[in-house]
């Protein structure tokens, strides 16, 4: 028996190798792709802030103007519809119209 050799069989180590190796590769990639979801969400939740930020700047001047007091070219435009009416003499607009601009 001595001419004889002994044959090793390599394949279930070569299918271990490479199934090692993909499983190594596999949990890379899905690692990666974490990474890029987690910054994808994190880059959803700053754009939703600053939409937000934006909605809120620009609905906070109008509510301003609607909150207690209306604006000068509203109480100007109301006075100039009572006159139109006939409900304020001229000299009653022009105290109204002095009283409203401050002079």
């Amino acid at each position: 028996m001595m001419g004889r050799r002994m044959v090793v069989r390599r394949r279930p180590l070569l299918r271990a190798a490479a199934i090692g190796g993909t499983f190594a590769a596999g949990r890379a990639s899905g690692r990666r792709a974490d990474q890029q979801a987690s910054a994808e969400d994190e880059q959803d939740q700053r754009l939703s802030a600053v939409e937000q930020n934006q909605a809120t700047t620009q609905n906070a001047a109008p509510a301003q103007d609607q909150g207690g007091t209306p604006s000068v070219i509203d109480q100007l435009n109301q006075l100039t519809a009572l006159r139109q009416q006939g409900s304020l003499t001229d000299e009653e607009f022009a105290a109204a119209k002095a009283q409203i601009l401050g002079s």
